[in-house]
């Protein structure tokens, strides 16, 4: 049975196209963790955890990624992107900056750097301008979080964001340069 959903998932994540196959790996990796998100938070705040149900609004559209791609694998790509960077600006606005949560726009702009060929500049150009501009644009203007925390729950939650947002650069960058099929 185990062997099953392991082949659904690979032929889920598959395509021919090496940085579209990466954009659907990614995306369905974000989709497997963020059931533990909401675990994570409780063990560090407590019952404020309800606060992470905001991410779920984004699982349908990560999920999604591959199955777009089929039809259009820049399309694709740029769902991850774009769905990437309004997930973590939906969590900037419910957590608040210092949270560390916007430390996600960095892998958002990594995936705007790697997913797209020197040809498809303006793919490139959306992917990784998406990112900064919202940043720029929001930093500082969503108002009051949905939930304020204490001084030492802010900084476990930046360590967690911290810790996720490097792992995550880490898969990115390993799978992108793992891969020679990706040069051009």
């Amino acid at each position: 049975m185990l062997t099953n959903w392991v082949r659904r998932f690979q032929d889920y994540v598959a395509h021919s196209d090496p940085r579209t196959a990466l954009a659907n790996l990614v995306a369905l990796l974000i989709v497997s963790n963020q059931p533990f998100y909401p675990l994570y938070f409780y063990w560090l705040v407590g019952n404020a955890a309800w606060i992470t149900a905001v991410t779920f609004l984004s699982t349908p559209f990560f999920f999604a990624v591959p199955a777009v791609a089929r039809r259009n694998a820049l399309i694709g790509r740029l769902l991850l992107c774009a769905t990437g960077t309004l997930n973590t600006a939906l969590c900037a606005w419910a957590f608040g900056a210092a949270s560390g949560v916007e430390l996600f726009y960095l892998p958002c702009i990594l995936l705007g750097a790697v997913l797209f060929r020197p040809a498809e500049k303006i793919g490139a150009a959306i992917g990784v301008g998406l990112p900064m501009i919202t940043y720029l644009v929001l930093h500082g203007r969503l108002g009051a979080p949905l939930h304020v925390f204490s001084t030492a729950e802010y900084s476990s939650l930046m360590s967690l964001h911290a810790i996720s947002v490097g792992s995550l650069i880490a898969l990115i960058g390993y799978s992108f340069s793992s891969r020679g099929d990706m040069r051009a």
